[in-house]
């Protein structure tokens, strides 16, 4: 079995669809989503497409599909694009993620029972990093039997081994930290092998599709800061450092 995973689109619909033409995620047994999905420019489109992929997707919730259900419901939100975006969501969209698992197991072969979560197993918000210790990696991964764990949130791609247990991040469709592109992982479980993707994109183009097609107030800073502008690893490993507690 191959599996294609994709996480933190963010409603940027160019994105994915780069993403989803890709040979090898056009041909992959299953895509796998990690979570953050809609919260972003294009959430209703995004969404939409994602529900087209039928039973070939397998969804994970995270943290931003939780809070987009939370200010649907009336809470308050201090991301502009989310509460955005939770406006615009169709009733049906909102039962959609808030019925979202916190995680999906599968066998994958060489790759044993791999685990998909959004941010870590307990918690859909938590901070893990490719360069945390493995006293904190330990912490984090207490009483899962998983062979394999895939996660996002941080929206930076590694892959490491953390006491035998092999971590993937795939980093982010819509919204990368360290390079520019589109973001994502195979997993094959036939070789065992786990590849890190990128789709490269035109900032350019992209960025005037999400103006012109969005409708969001501040679509220009949005773009300037996500789409014509990458943080590097280094700026969200000091910052997220800091979240994590260290």
């Amino acid at each position: 079995m191959r599996i294609a995973v994709l996480s933190d689109i963010h409603g940027v619909l160019p994105a994915l669809e780069a993403v989803l033409a890709e040979p090898d995620v056009a041909a992959a047994d299953l895509i796998v989503l990690t979570g953050d999905m809609a919260a972003g420019p294009q959430p209703v489109e995004t969404l939409d497409l994602l529900v087209s992929l039928g039973e070939r997707a397998l969804w994970v919730n995270g943290n931003a599909d939780r809070e987009l259900v939370e200010l649907a419901a009336g809470k308050q939100g201090e991301i502009a694009v989310s509460a955005w975006a939770a406006e615009r969501l169709r009733p049906d969209q909102v039962e959609l993620l808030g019925g979202l698992p916190q995680r999906r197991e599968l066998e994958l072969g060489r790759l044993g029972t791999a685990l998909f979560v959004h941010a870590t197993p307990r918690s859909d918000d938590e901070m893990v990093l490719v360069d945390s210790s493995l006293e904190r990696w330990a912490e984090v991964l207490a009483g899962e039997r998983a062979d394999t764990v895939v996660l996002g949130n941080t929206h930076m791609p590694f892959v490491r081994l953390a006491d035998r247990v092999l971590v993937v991040n795939p980093g982010s469709v819509g919204m990368p930290y360290g390079t520019a592109g589109a973001h994502w992982a195979l997993l094959d479980g036939g070789t065992g092998a786990v590849t890190l993707r990128r789709t490269p994109l035109d900032a350019d183009l992209v960025a005037g599709r999400l103006i012109a097609e969005s409708g969001f107030d501040g679509i220009e800073e949005w773009v300037t800061e996500y789409v014509r502008h990458t943080y590097s690893d280094a700026q969200a490993l000091r910052a997220f450092a800091r979240r994590e507690g260290r």
